[in-house]
C-alpha cells in the first residue's frame, strides 16, 4: 500500500470565505506538501438554526465552483476538491460545464466530491423535493459523465434528459475528473461501489472508519463494480487526536487520503466553527512536520 495522502478541509467557508485567506491557506498547504484542498457546501442555511445542525446561519460559504476556480488559479500542483457538492440541488448540465471548466483552469487537478444532502430547508429554498434525492444523485452522476465522455452526449432519466447537444471544452482529465461519493448510509456506500471512483467519510475516528469500510466490503460483495472505475479510493476526515500511530491505523484499514479539519482535534459543532487564519496555517505546519511522509 502506498503512503496515505493528506488534504485540508474548509477551503471556502468560515475563515476561508475570505478570498485572500483562502489563497493564503491553499498556497501554504501546497508548499507544505499537502496533496489536496477541499471545499464544503451549503447554498443556504436555516435561520434560526435548528438544534440538530452545527451551522450558524451567518456562516459564510463561497460558492464551491467559484472557490475551486480561485484556488486553482493561485496554485500549481495541489488538487482542488469539493467535499461535497449537494448534487440534487444542482442542474447537472450546468454543473458539468462548470466542473469541466474548473478542470481546464486547474490543468486537470479537480476532484469532484458529491453527496445527497440532508437539510430540508435548503431543498425547499431551491425548489427541489427532499424525497427522491438519492435517485437524483445517481442520475446526475451519470449525466455528468455522459457530458464529459460521450462523443454525442445523451441521457434519458426521470429527472434529467438530453440529446442532440454537445459541450466543450471537455475536462482535461480523461475520461473525466474522479467522482467521490460522501455519506455513510447503505445507499451512499452502494453508490460509491457502483458509480464512483472514491468514497469520502467525514469526521470518523478509526473505529467508525473500520465499521464503514466493513460495510463497503459487504456492499462490494453484493454489487458488481465496473472495471473502468478502478480501485475504490478511500478518503476520510479523521476525528480525534492525530499522530503517526493513528495515521498508520487509518492506513492499515485501507484509507488512501486523510483530509484534516482546520483544527484537527475539533469535535461536534466545533468541527465547522471558524478557526483563525494563523491557527489554520499552524495546523498545516504541524501536519507537515509530524504527519506527512518525508
Amino acid at each position: 500500500m502506498g503512503q496515505v495522502k493528506f488534504g485540508l478541509f474548509a477551503a471556502n467557508y468560515g475563515t476561508c470565505a475570505d478570498p485572500e485567506s483562502a489563497v493564503t491557506v491553499a498556497r501554504h498547504a501546497e508548499a507544505a506538501g499537502f496533496e489536496s484542498v477541499w471545499t464544503g457546501e451549503h447554498i443556504v442555511l436555516p435561520d434560526p438554526a435548528p438544534p440538530r445542525l452545527p451551522f450558524d446561519p451567518t456562516l459564510p460559504f463561497l460558492d464551491t465552483t467559484v472557490a475551486l476556480t480561485l484556488l486553482a488559479a493561485h496554485t500549481t500542483r495541489i488538487k482542488v476538491a469539493s467535499g461535497i457538492i449537494v448534487l440534487p440541488l444542482r442542474n447537472p448540465v450546468l454543473l458539468a460545464k462548470e466542473l469541466a471548466s474548473v478542470d481546464v483552469v486547474s490543468g486537470g487537478r479537480l476532484v469532484v466530491g458529491v453527496g445527497a444532502g440532508y437539510i430540508p430547508e435548503e431543498f425547499a429554498a431551491v425548489g427541489v423535493p427532499l424525497a427522491g434525492r438519492q435517485a437524483r444523485v445517481d442520475e446526475h452522476i451519470q449525466a455528468l459523465r455522459a457530458l464529459w465522455t460521450m462523443e454525442h452526449p445523451h441521457f434519458q432519466g426521470q429527472y434529467v434528459s438530453f440529446e442532440g447537444i454537445d459541450a466543450h471544452p471537455r475536462p482535461v482529465q480523461r475520461p473525466g475528473p474522479p467522482i467521490v461519493v460522501g455519506g455513510e448510509g447503505r445507499t451512499a456506500l452502494t453508490r460509491a461501489v457502483t458509480l464512483a471512483n472514491g468514497w469520502y467519510g467525514f469526521s470518523l475516528d478509526v473505529d467508525a472508519t473500520r465499521q464503514c469500510l466493513d460495510r463497503l466490503r459487504q456492499v462490494g460483495s453484493a454489487h458488481d463494480r465496473p472495471a473502468e472505475l478502478g480501485p475504490l479510493e478511500i478518503t476520510v476526515t479523521p476525528s480525534g487526536p492525530l499522530d503517526h500511530g493513528v495515521v498508520a491505523r487509518y492506513e492499515d484499514l485501507g484509507v488512501n487520503r486523510l483530509v484534516l479539519l482546520p483544527q484537527p482535534d475539533a469535535v461536534g459543532a466545533d468541527r465547522h466553527r471558524p478557526v483563525p487564519l494563523e491557527r489554520i496555517l499552524g495546523t498545516v505546519d504541524w501536519a507537515a512536520q509530524k504527519l506527512l511522509p518525508r
